[in-house]
């Protein structure tokens, strides 16, 4: 082979495996952080920085907002999903075509008394569209799972049914597992004993989170649970903060979130079985952060 043909073959392989490369390259999965004091403007800056709520919801959706409104608690003691930015998603997606949106959450505490005084049931009420309801037992579906702890559970119809699924968890301090963030949000959809699965929380997390996609997650860091979560109750454990996240990445959300209580992704377990599993990026480092 000529010298000169010989160099040919390699530049063409190497500019080859160039385009392949850049053909094949994963993009960095992007969490959307925004800061203010206007909670309504900071939850639709995060939309936005994603591509807008258009990108997600279509004309004639059904979509359901899966707050955190699990306590009876005011929403000053931060355990439950700030109201404003609950709102603020709900009309997002009616701007953008949903046919109806479906909020609920299966309370821990009377859901009653978690609905009104979350702030959440006054902050939705007369708005055209949106559908806030109590769970209701016969609408918990009996649905293989097949994951590696979960086989099998009882999940809300309303969640398995949705064209789009939008979770929005508080971001807080749990005594058990150290945070709840949008991982831990879905228990809210499950029915059944939810207690049998902190025997491996981790992994029946990860089988949930597995079944049911959330298509975008928004993070209200508005104010933060710093201790004595999930519930609560004393303002001296709540800091404000004034942010709200957003990302199509359920586990790189979490990741970055986790830094707002000054510890590290790696510090909550239930994040990393979540990535191990393939769920999403846990290294801060690939992690694309946009803030405005």
């Amino acid at each position: 082979m000529h010298r000169r043909t010989f160099l040919k073959l390699i530049l063409s392989s190497l500019i080859t495996n160039n385009i392949a490369k850049n053909l094949f390259a994963k993009e960095p999965s992007i969490v959307a952080v925004c800061e203010g004091k206007d909670y309504a403007a900071i939850t639709r800056n995060c939309i936005s920085a994603l591509g807008g709520m258009g990108k997600f919801v279509k004309k004639g959706d059904v979509v359901v907002v899966k707050p955190n409104i699990g306590w009876d608690r005011k929403p000053e003691f931060a355990a439950n999903t700030h109201p404003i930015v609950v709102r603020t998603i709900v009309e997002e997606c009616l701007k953008a075509g949903a046919k109806i949106v479906k909020v609920f959450d299966n309370t821990c505490n009377d859901p009653r008394r978690c609905y009104e005084n979350s702030g959440i049931e006054a902050a939705l009420k007369g708005i055209k569209g949106v559908e806030l309801r109590y769970t209701e037992r016969e609408k918990f579906k009996d649905v293989k799972i097949n994951g590696v702890f979960l086989k099998n559970w009882e999940l809300y119809d309303d969640a398995l049914k949705a064209n789009v699924f939008i979770n929005c968890p508080i971001a807080k301090h749990h005594g058990l597992t150290g945070l709840t963030l949008g991982l831990k949000n879905m228990m809210g959809i499950m029915g059944g004993n939810r207690g049998y699965i902190h025997r491996e929380i981790e992994e029946a997390l990860a089988d949930l989170n597995t079944f049911i996609k959330s298509h975008l997650v928004i993070i209200d860091a508005t104010r933060i649970l710093t201790n004595h979560g999930p519930q609560g109750g004393s303002l001296k454990d709540v800091k404000i903060l004034n942010k709200v996240i957003a990302s199509t990445d359920i586990v790189a959300i979490d990741a970055y979130a986790t830094t707002l209580f000054n510890l590290t992704p790696q510090d909550i377990s239930i994040t990393v079985t979540a990535y191990k599993r393939g769920l999403g990026e846990i290294n801060l480092d690939k992690i694309k952060i946009l803030k405005a």
